[in-house]
């Protein structure tokens, strides 16, 4: 069977010189099929939409402007204690929209910036970190004036006029092109005049000036010049698009410790996921293997001790029976070590799993389970650790009479929440199981909170993320 690939080059990702065939494609033809090409026509509607984009935030400077013109016209005349009321409430003005307006704005117009990015070129370009909220009245415009990523992101604005200028160059580039090759078309109806008719010559703009055109024949000279600037237009966009994706990247991403965190974040994450099913894999293989080939020994032992039962030698039978034994005994524990690895009720679900481990305990155990969503394998079975320590720890040190355990789902955020009625005292700072405990729920940034005081009741509250 033949593979199946893309025919396109352009839409498979490789280099534009190549056929699909692998010879290489003239130079020529490149640059003639390029213009022509899906990819050109959204570089080129990139740059259509990015220059007026660009341009609005520098709209702000020149409200400033505007606004002072105006203050400056009422206070001539006005008395002395009215200008200067007039300047201080000028200068709160200037300082509000400066240093709330502007970060404010760069973060919104940076959200369209990395969408238009995304949507047309296929550039995903991460966020920045979310911005901090402030409390009270000035809390939240200082938040606003420390906001650093939407500083950098009306920065950004200024630092990318020039690739405005050149994104505007590739537009024009393009229109003018376009108009261009239409002349030799248009030329019989609008230009069909009698004989001796004087007619101004048709002015066909290029980027290097403008030349005239009065007759039919000279149309082909504009039609050339066309042709020119619309194979030269995608180009100078594809240069304009990448620098801009390099600048948005540089600037209305996340900072370098952002991104360090971030990518530190996502690497846990895969390491959690990947531990988790790796015990799954494990826990399989012990079913499926060592456990089987143990319980079919044990079986052949009994079988083997049914029979010697009438046999006169008493040692036989005795090592029989122990090896039978021995083969239950390791069964057993190799069981327990396999639940301890990944419970197979997991398997089920978190709920599931929870109902199972309640009603293998001593003491009476109220369940309560509600979870719009499952969470990821990784935090079910460090949740189901989690309450699986807890309801051990309440058998053997509180003396309750009665267990609860609570398991809610809040948007991204799972609770589990364990309670029993003993003689409380528990405290996770003295290297017990809630010490241990916490450790394993800090790995995916969960959070214990244990209320225990003497007498009771105790209540430990474990809080997880429904992914790692």
């Amino acid at each position: 069977m033949g593979a199946i690939g893309p025919v396109n080059p352009d839409a498979a990702g490789g280099p534009p010189g190549r056929q699909p065939g692998g010879s290489p494609a003239t130079l020529p033809a490149v640059i003639a099929r390029t213009p022509f090409t899906a990819r050109a026509r959204r570089e080129l509607l990139f740059c259509l939409i990015e220059v007026p984009l660009g341009l609005v935030l520098l709209a702000l400077p020149a409200a400033l402007s505007l606004e002072g013109v105006v203050l400056q016209l009422l206070s001539t005349g006005a008395a002395k204690p009215a200008r200067g009321w007039l300047a201080i409430g000028s200068l709160l003005a200037l300082l509000l929209i400066v240093g709330v307006g502007i970060p404010w704005a760069g973060r919104r117009l940076g959200v369209v910036h990395r969408d238009l990015a995304a949507g047309l070129l296929g550039r995903r370009i991460a966020g920045p970190s979310p911005r901090r909220r402030g409390h009270g009245i000035f809390g939240r415009p200082g938040a606003m004036l420390r906001d650093g990523a939407g500083w950098r992101a009306a920065a950004y604005a200024l630092v990318k006029l020039p690739v405005t200028a050149a994104e505007a160059y590739a537009v024009a580039l393009a229109a003018l092109g376009l108009a261009a090759l239409s002349y030799p078309f248009w030329w019989a109806l609008f230009r069909n005049h009698p004989a001796g008719t004087h007619l101004q010559p048709v002015t066909v703009l290029t980027p290097f000036g403008g030349f005239g055109v009065a007759t039919f024949p000279g149309t082909w000279a504009a039609f050339a010049a066309g042709a020119v600037m619309v194979l030269a237009a995608p180009w100078v966009a594809r240069g304009a698009a990448a620098a801009d994706c390099w600048l948005m990247r540089a600037m209305l991403g996340p900072g370098r410790l952002a991104q360090r965190v971030a990518d530190l974040e996502e690497s846990r994450a895969l390491a959690v996921e990947d531990s988790a099913a790796l015990l799954r894999r494990v826990e399989r293989d012990l079913h499926d293997g060592a456990q089987i080939r143990l319980a079919t020994l044990a079986m052949n032992l009994g079988m083997a001790r049914e029979r010697l039962e009438n046999d006169a030698d008493p040692e036989l039978r005795e090592l029989v029976d122990a090896a039978h034994q021995g083969a239950k005994d390791a069964l057993a524990d190799l069981r327990n070590l396999a639940r301890g690895i990944h419970p197979p009720a997991l398997d089920n679900g978190l709920p599931d799993a929870l109902a199972t481990l309640a009603a293998g305990s001593v003491i009476p155990v109220e369940l309560t389970a509600e979870t719009p969503q499952r969470p990821a394998p990784a935090i079910e079975t460090i949740a189901y650790f989690c309450a699986a320590e807890l309801l051990a720890n309440a058998v053997k040190h509180s003396g309750a009479n009665k267990i609860s355990i609570e398991l809610a789902g809040r948007g991204e955020v799972l609770v589990l929440r364990v309670s029993d009625d003993g003689v409380g005292g528990a405290d996770q700072a003295l290297g017990t199981g809630l010490a241990g405990l916490s450790q394993r729920v800090r790995t995916v940034d969960g959070q214990v909170h244990v209320v225990s005081p003497a007498g009771g009741p105790t209540q430990v509250a474990v809080t997880l993320p429904m992914h790692a």
